[in-house]
């Protein structure tokens, strides 16, 4: 039972670790699109400082204020918040991995035949990273011979 509580702690500071950066990322990219805000305000008082000008000078004021805007919402939408997805995900996928490892542990501790406790870790994996059973029953047999 303790060794299950040391395994779980053991775990959640991993998953807390992993979220550090994925929490400051999300974090910019939540704040970037009233950066964009701020630059549009921006460049309207300079555009309002500056109605003495022709009209395409002021167009070009114009347009450099929106630009701001754009860049605010492209950097958040197109590559902060994509890439604290991304994050998120590796994360997640090495916690699967630690997760499975301490199922298999847990189930030897627990007196189960070392084929059926690698069997319940093999469950505990993602579907999508998961060995069939026959791949895995082949990935031992080779790794005896060795």
């Amino acid at each position: 039972m303790e060794i299950e509580n040391l395994m779980d702690v053991e775990l959640e500071a991993h998953h807390a670790d992993a979220h550090v950066a994925v929490d400051a990322v999300t974090k910019l990219a939540d704040g970037l699109p009233a950066f964009g805000i701020v630059a549009a305000v921006m460049g309207v008082v300079h555009v309002m400082g500056s109605l003495h000008l022709p009209p395409p000078a002021l167009g070009e004021l114009i347009g450099a204020a929106l630009v701001g805007t754009f860049m605010g919402i492209w950097l958040a939408y197109g590559f902060f918040g994509p890439l604290a997805t991304v994050l998120e995900k590796q994360g997640a996928a090495t916690s699967i991995a630690f997760q499975a490892v301490k199922v298999t542990l847990l189930a030897s501790l627990n007196g189960y035949a070392p084929q059926v406790a690698v069997e319940f870790g093999r469950k505990a994996l993602s579907i999508h990273e998961r060995p069939s059973f026959k791949e895995l029953e082949e990935h031992v047999k080779s790794a005896k011979g060795k």
